[in-house]
């Protein structure tokens, strides 16, 4: 899994339980023995007569990193790099304080073993596997972990490759998947559940759908209007949008059931007047949320006034110029 997961352009890094164990062990543990050899009988010498000075002991030191550098040359390989390292760690040791060499540190590092999975300390390993031996393996995205877009990749990506992977980034792209799929649920119910409450109070398919049109309308033109000024849809502010169906509704059957009526004019009428302010105090009261400081809370009140104004014009101006004259209707209807 690990040598699949790495070979994906979206997967930056891939951790295991291997991480953690050195490569090239055998290597860096000789040059860890050679350094031993020069170190430890100075470092372990009874002293006859008075211990060796501090002096003494920053030469040694100084010794054993030249030795260490010598052996590693100019190779790139990783025992050369490890004993580059070791000397860098003895240089700052005698260049150090002398109370930091008193505390006699390199005769541990002198001390190094091999390292296996039984040997990693217990939490990296109750970390990293489970009692039947199978260990974890974690992927980490390449790019912007902030970033939606890029998160949304690396997790289809890493899902193709094994289906039943888990974490962050995945966890949110399947919320999000079931939180639209639910809305649009919810969107398509609300829709069907209006038509049918239209139908049986105008008893008229024309009708009908001269009442839901402009709120189709409202909603795209909403939509639209997001994208223009760079407002993203979230979990938090796209319950405006079923809102949006439930509160518009009312609205566009005002004018129907007056222009069924034979009423005409309907933009200097009373009616208009009523449906803005009342549209206008919706739009207020649902909009006083935009001011929150809470990001989603903000969010919500801000599409919920921008659909209540756009469902205000698609009534006003978009719904009398679509019924055109007013209709006849015979006593049977």
């Amino acid at each position: 899994m690990q040598a699949r997961l790495a070979k994906l352009p979206e997967v930056s890094r891939v951790i295991s339980l291997d991480t953690f164990l050195p490569d090239d062990q055998p290597a860096k543990l000789a040059i860890i023995r050679k350094a031993a050899a020069q170190l430890n009988p100075i470092l372990n010498e009874t002293p006859r007569g008075s211990a060796p000075s501090d002096e003494e002991n920053v030469a040694a030191l100084k010794g054993s990193v030249e030795s260490l550098r010598k052996t590693a040359g100019d190779d790139k390989g990783p025992g050369a790099v490890a004993a580059r390292r070791l000397a860098d760690a003895l240089s700052k040791l005698a260049q150090g304080d002398k109370a930091i060499r008193d505390k006699d540190q390199v005769r541990a590092l002198l001390k190094a073993q091999t390292i296996s999975a039984k040997t990693l300390p217990p939490d990296i390993l109750s970390d990293w596997t489970l009692s039947d031996g199978r260990t974890r393996v974690e992927a980490l995205p390449k790019g912007d972990p902030n970033d939606n877009e890029t998160l949304r990749k690396f997790a289809a990506a890493v899902l193709k490759v094994e289906p039943n992977a888990i974490g962050g980034p995945i966890s949110i792209l399947k919320s999000g998947d079931t939180i639209v799929s639910a809305f649009i649920q919810a969107g398509g119910w609300a829709l069907l559940s209006i038509s049918i409450l239209l139908w049986i109070v105008l008893r008229r398919i024309g009708d009908v759908l001269l009442t839901l049109v402009p709120l189709v309308l409202a909603g795209v033109v909403t939509l639209e209007i997001c994208v223009l000024i760079g407002m993203p849809m979230n979990f938090a502010n796209i319950i405006a949008l079923p809102v949006l169906l439930g509160i518009g509704v009312a609205f566009k059957i005002y004018y129907v059931t007056a222009w069924r009526a034979g009423h005409t004019n309907l933009l200097q009428s009373s009616l208009t007047r009523a449906i803005f302010f009342s549209a206008m105090t919706t739009a207020t009261a649902f909009g006083s949320l935009w001011l929150s400081s809470h990001p989603g809370t903000s969010s919500m009140g801000k599409l919920l006034a921008l659909s209540l104004v756009t469902t205000l014009a698609a009534a006003v101006l978009f719904q009398p110029a679509l019924m055109g004259k007013p209709r006849e209707i015979s006593k049977e209807e």
